[in-house]
């Protein structure tokens, strides 16, 4: 049975040479954040990974959560697992040390809280939106409301939930019924809200929930949308522990994956209403939540990088165990295992260069954000913001797609035996899935990048991104003639996403999903070409890493890369087969 192991190697790699750990360690308040000291947090998680929540996967998935009159157990072991990694202060890694946070970049978080997602998916899930609840508090929240909730957050002895969706109300925000009505200085909240990860569960005694709803005169749609803070128990004067909230979990749902994460259906005041904390302003919700989407958005996407790792460790080492066939040429009729065979070879090398590349944007973009927050020079503080605000939904979409991509592949890997749940291949791609519709799905994601992000902009920020890349590959000692092929034409899609947009904005967004993986494998495929270019002028430092990367770049270029001239001609060429189609020839 593989065994998920940390890719320590690559992912301090990635941290130190693409992401810019040593750049940002400069800026204030990140200067513990030494090579030393992340080289033993990534090995520490990696730890906590393997010996704790990897072997719990497979038994939480096959367990699942119970929901028996109200209350959710979470699978065997998984409430155990979720003290030691509050006991072991991993929840608190990129916050305020005034609220108990240990004000690390969140680039060293992220790249921990892949370990968590590659072991143990379904287990992540909690501590990501505990994060992302805890961020959105530190940025909107009232003195008063941090000093009653931050603190136990940011440890995770409380959890966070984020409450958006409603059953008329999926990702149609405008469309949420949930009202809120004023109780002296707070408010009573009722309605019923669904799919609400770890909405309910046993990890801890108290859960936070971020509820988006309407209070009475508001605007309609989303501007009359406002954020609240509803505790499932009410917190005393004292910082104690008081009466049960209303409200209650209705049921939990049966899933295709992640079942040892409990998804709940939430109803908030069938009585008296439950009391709830406005956060900021009124009908400000939207503007306050897209804080935690936003982190929500980067942490999903990172599970798709997650996923792919644990997908590519699994079906390596089954084709390094599995006997089957001759090797071509070899007239000694002896078997050998599949890792032989030329096409499960192509197989891993795609497995891997994908994983590789996602992984190298996802923590390029996340040192971006500790830029943007920190740097003292407001120019390259507010470049590395356009940067992040471009490139977050490349991240979420091109990473959860690749993730479901590549645990399809480990299935085919394994063969048969894939279809088996027992070889564990099969979850995951079950729990790969949700990842592409979670945060908004990847269609929405690419009609945000489209849309907001280069039409509206003019794509402002898309060129200079793209004039970096071209002058980063003209600085490099080799040449790279596929990586600039793939330059040129997502300039060609950028040009003509602007022109078209301002125009006929239906047929610029009928191409907004190949433009989104356009950028993926373009910015991607820079980042790995760049990678190459490092480990080829230290060698030295990394003797065995530097072919594997020269293999999976390799791949990567000949591959990958060469779907970039497809993918602009299906932006600029076949967005009109779609927008000339009438809805009774679909």
């Amino acid at each position: 049975m593989s065994v998920y192991r940390a890719p320590a190697e690559d992912m301090l790699f990635v941290l130190e040479e693409i992401a810019g750990r040593p750049d940002i360690a400069t800026l204030p308040g990140f200067e513990d954040a030494s090579a030393d000291i992340v080289a033993a947090i990534i090995e520490e998680a990696g730890k906590l990974g393997t010996d704790v929540l990897d072997p719990l996967n497979q038994s939480g998935d096959s367990e699942g959560c119970t929901f028996e009159n109200g209350v959710v157990r979470t699978p065997t072991g998984f409430k155990e697992a979720y003290q030691q990694f509050i006991d072991g202060g991993w929840n608190s890694m990129p916050f305020d040390p005034e609220y108990g946070g240990q004000g690390l970049p969140w680039l060293i978080s992220t790249a921990t809280s892949e370990i968590w997602h590659a072991a143990n998916m379904s287990f992540g899930l909690c501590p990501l939106l505990t994060g992302g609840a805890a961020e959105l508090l530190s940025e909107h929240g009232s003195d008063a409301l941090k000093s009653v909730y931050l603190e136990k957050m940011i440890s995770g002895v409380w959890t966070g939930s984020m409450n958006l969706t409603e059953p008329h109300a999926g990702s149609d925000l405008a469309r949420i019924r949930t009202k809120a009505t004023h109780d002296g200085d707070n408010y009573r909240i009722s309605g019923q809200k669904i799919f609400i990860t770890y909405g309910e569960h046993d990890f801890t005694d108290n859960i936070v929930h971020m509820v988006l709803a309407r209070t009475p005169g508001g605007p309609e749609g989303i501007k009359g949308i406002s954020l609240f803070v509803v505790p499932k128990v009410l917190v005393n004067e004292d910082g104690s522990l008081g009466a049960r909230n209303d409200l209650r979990c209705a049921s939990i749902e049966h899933k295709m994956g992640i079942n040892a994460s409990p998804t709940a259906v939430m109803l908030y005041g069938e009585n008296e209403g439950a009391i709830g904390y406005l956060v900021g302003e009124e009908n400000r919700g939207i503007e306050y939540m897209f804080t935690m989407m936003n982190n929500a958005r980067l942490a999903v996407g990172l599970e798709g990088v997650a996923i792919a790792e644990r997908a590519y460790q699994r079906a390596r080492a089954f084709a390094e165990d599995r006997a089957q066939g001759r090797a071509i040429g070899d007239k000694s009729q002896e078997v050998v295992s599949i890792i032989h065979h030329p096409d499960v070879k192509r197989m891993l090398l795609s497995m891997r260069s994908q994983t590789e590349a996602v992984r190298a944007l996802a923590y390029y973009v996340a040192g971006n954000l500790d830029v943007a927050h920190r740097h003292e020079n407001s120019d390259a503080a507010k470049k590395a913001q356009a940067f992040v605000d471009l490139l977050t939904p490349v991240v979420k979409a091109w990473s959860t797609d690749v993730g479901v991509d590549v645990a399809n592949t480990g299935i085919q890997i394994h063969g048969g035996m894939g279809f088996i749940e027992e070889t564990g291949a099969a979850q995951h791609f079950r729990d790969a899935r949700i990842a592409p519709i979670y945060e908004g799905t990847n269609g929405i994601q690419a009609n945000d990048l489209a849309a907001r992000k280069i039409g509206r902009e003019g794509g402002v920020t898309a060129k200079q991104l793209i004039s970096e890349m071209r002058a980063s590959l003209e600085s490099m000692a080799s040449s790279h003639a596929r990586m600039s092929s793939a330059i040129d034409a997502l300039e060609r899609a950028t040009d003509w996403i602007v022109e078209t947009y301002e125009k006929d904005p239906e047929t610029a967004l009928a191409g907004a999903v190949p433009y989104l993986r356009l950028m993926g494998i373009t910015v991607g495929g820079w980042l790995m070409v760049r990678s190459l270019e490092i480990v080829q002028q230290k060698r030295d430092q990394y003797p065995d890493f530097a072919d594997r990367k020269l293999a999976s770049v390799r791949y990567f270029a000949r591959y990958t890369l060469t779907e970039a001239e497809g993918l602009a001609i299906a932006v600029t060429e076949g967005s009109s087969s779609i927008t000339q189609t009438a809805l009774k020839d679909l």
